[in-house]
């Protein structure tokens, strides 16, 4: 018999609008979900209030069965993977689960749930399965749940032993253990895991080396059928980076029906992109919508204190509540940020690279900024376009290995998908960086773009390096094309001309994720009648190419002389050549 069954939801919008399931199929076999369902349900779940006030014959209060207190979202969750086994085979046909739900929705409790059945169900003699969180504080509000269900069963207690000390249990009968480890503080190498929970992704995703973790934690099943891997987290309070972006990237295209996947059972519960838009998630009347445990573990009266107290906190503490406990994606979250970052996205042009832009100007210049062993080194390249006079705009960066392995460990993830996607490069050796951003700048000075005069605008601080490459006889650039932007205070004025061109379409980028990154991370400082955008008030969130962007715009601004006409434009043999 042919199964088939599919994990896409492309009505999902509809659904969470409409408080409706987000489960995509029903169990693949209905008799196995059933006996997972019925373990799963009779666990106990302690600390939660239970419904029914019982007490035992001591007068104390008797734990409410995972029947008693889990709404239908959950137990769709534990019937999936119960029922995802196929009893023939001893293959598990659901192999992955991404549940991404906001803080507070019993996330641990499920995490405890889903691994004590699977555990109780195992088969295999001296099995293992694993929780992996990313601190120990995380690690701790898992094991808790599960030894507190345990110890409140007599049975479950008979029949697994626990050790607290290295927060495992083991079933007496199988020997199949588990443990929850810290991934702060626990070595985690060389497991063969059958059941896997990853707790906050989005966190696990910012730690070295987290690329081999999942690579760890999944090897298990080549020889784990009956295997599965969870992943539970709530939203980035950053821009997503490494695994947890990849796979949350797969996951909508496969709710989307983008990617047929029916291995991989994604569960999400966003905002639709127009409310998104609206910002209608600041309505308390929406906060249910992506909270299916609101009036449960999620108490509205708790929530809207806080959230009022978030609003008017605003800055840090406003984006982290929108992102843990609404799932607002990061890059919707403008409280504090640079006025001209609202009109970033929308002005992207595909294909705007610096072949296409150095084809399309009619005069270019140049930004540089940062380069110490703690910043990126950032060059923006901005023509001005024959014909519109539109401002087009690209960039580069450069990170010594000292940034990722040392220094900036908390975005050195997302310091290697920008390398991934080319708009970032990682240097071994000190001065590699500038011999690569000197060779650009001679490319657009061979073209015959940069002016005679102010093209190359470069932060005064720590430039003497890059100068002394620019003006040796071999780069040939002439000491009156460089010249130092202030910054700071200073900066004010081409911060404000980059808004207003912004805003009227009048800058155009490629869309490259270096530049979205760094938009995102800019944090404006009022001083006195001015403002500011300061490195600082950034933390290590990293701005430089957008400050070396800001000093070609200072120099744009100057309106510099351009090639002339067409047929100026065309006798020069360099440019010729690429016509």
């Amino acid at each position: 018999m042919t199964l088939t069954w599919t994990t896409a939801c492309p009505d999902w919008e509809d659904r969470i609008l409409e408080g409706r399931s987000l489960m995509p199929c029903g169990p693949i076999f209905p008799d196995q979900a059933r006996i997972g369902l019925e373990v799963f349900n009779s666990l106990r779940a302690v600390g939660v209030p239970n419904p029914l006030a019982e007490v035992d014959d001591t007068g104390r209060a008797v734990a409410p069965t995972y029947a008693q207190v889990c709404r239908p979202w959950i137990t769709e969750i534990a019937e999936a993977i119960h029922g995802a086994y196929d009893v023939e085979t001893g293959e598990r046909l659901i192999r992955e689960v991404l549940l991404k739900v906001p803080k507070k929705n019993w996330k641990s409790g499920i995490a405890a749930g889903l691994m004590l059945s699977l555990m109780v169900l195992n088969w295999r003699q001296s099995n293992e399965g694993a929780v992996i969180a990313p601190t120990k504080e995380t690690a701790d509000n898992v094991f808790k749940p599960l030894r507190d269900a345990i110890e409140a069963d007599p049975e479950l207690k008979d029949l697994f032993h626990i050790q607290p000390n290295i927060r495992t249990v083991t079933h007496r009968v199988t020997g199949m253990s588990c443990r929850v480890y810290a991934a702060d503080t626990d070595t985690i190498a060389g497991k063969i895991w059958a059941f896997v929970i990853l707790e906050e992704l989005w966190l696990l995703a910012q730690r070295k080396g987290a690329e081999d973790l999942l690579l760890e934690a999944t090897g298990g099943q080549a020889s784990r059928p009956e295997g599965v891997v969870i992943s539970i987290t709530t939203e980035s309070d950053d821009e997503p980076v490494g695994i947890y972006k990849a796979k949350l990237e797969f996951a909508r295209a496969v709710r989307d029906g983008k990617i047929s996947a029916p291995h991989f059972l994604p569960l999400l519960y966003e905002w639709p992109a127009r409310m998104v838009k609206s910002k209608a998630y600041l309505q308390p009347e929406n906060f249910p919508l992506v909270n299916p445990n609101w009036g449960a573990s999620v108490d509205p009266v708790d929530f809207q204190r806080k959230f009022e107290e978030a609003q008017a906190a605003g800055g840090t503490s406003l984006r982290v509540f929108l992102a843990k406990r609404l799932n607002v994606p990061p890059s919707e979250m403008t409280g504090g940020s640079w006025a001209g970052a609202r009109f970033w996205v929308p002005r992207a042009e595909a294909g705007l690279d610096l072949d296409s832009l150095l084809e399309r100007s009619e005069v270019c210049t140049v930004g540089i900024d940062g380069g110490g062993l703690d910043d990126l080194l950032g060059l923006v390249v901005l023509g001005r376009e024959r014909g519109t006079r539109r401002w087009l705009w690209w960039a580069k960066a450069w990170a010594h290995r000292i940034v990722l392995e040392e220094r900036r460990k908390d975005i050195a993830a997302k310091l290697l998908d920008l390398e991934k996607a080319g708009d970032l490069s990682v240097v071994e050796v000190p001065g590699d960086d500038v011999d690569e951003l000197a060779d650009i700048v001679c490319r657009v000075n061979d073209a015959g773009l940069l002016p005679e005069e102010n093209a190359i605008g470069v932060d005064p601080a720590g430039i003497g390096a890059i100068v002394d490459e620019l003006t040796t006889e071999d780069r040939g650039i002439d000491m009156k094309q460089i010249v130092a932007v202030s910054q700071g205070w200073k900066l004010n004025g081409a911060i404000k001309t980059a808004e207003r061109e912004l805003a009227g379409g009048r800058i155009v980028h490629g869309g490259q994720p270096l530049m979205a990154w760094c938009v995102g991370n800019a944090k404006v400082v009022p001083v006195g009648n001015a403002i500011t955008i300061t490195k600082q008030a950034s933390g290590t969130a990293k701005i430089d190419p957008l400050m070396a962007g800001f000093s070609a715009v200072h120099l744009m601004a100057l309106n510099p002389e351009g090639m002339g006409s067409m047929d100026d434009w065309l006798t020069n043999p360099v440019r010729a050549a690429r016509a």
